[in-house]
């Protein structure tokens, strides 16, 4: 992954077919939300991102990397787009339901609010 680029980009109505396909791939549940972003390497699907747009906030439903590629910041780099949106759309917070993803989120700039829920305040 060194050298290369990670393009982020929202996602299409065309993209459904490959988010489908990249989330069985996964093993995980293969819902695919029309709102949220998708990134690539080299033209390949390596993490998929799908929000909710609420009126105070943009709520993480769920941010899959492909396996081979977890812990190479592609992750971080999804949510620093993500937060970049956020402040497009006057979005003051992020908010996830982190599950078994906890110390990620944390490591990635978002606090404990309650028991289940974390939140990234948008800069």
């Amino acid at each position: 992954m060194r050298g290369q680029r990670l393009f982020i980009r929202p996602i299409e109505s065309e993209d459904r077919d490959t988010i489908d396909s990249f989330l069985k791939a996964q093993g995980k549940e293969h819902s695919v939300s029309a709102c949220g972003l998708l990134g690539k390497l080299v033209g390949d699907l390596v993490a998929v991102l799908t929000i909710e747009i609420t009126p105070e906030a943009v709520r993480v439903e769920q941010l899959v990397v492909k396996n081979e590629l977890r812990r190479k910041r592609i992750g971080r780099a999804m949510l620093d787009e993500l937060e970049r949106f956020a402040r497009k759309m006057d979005r003051e917070r992020l908010i996830a339901e982190p599950g078994q993803a906890r110390e990620f989120f944390r490591r990635s700039g978002f606090t404990d609010e309650g028991e289940t829920w974390m939140v990234r305040r948008v800069r």
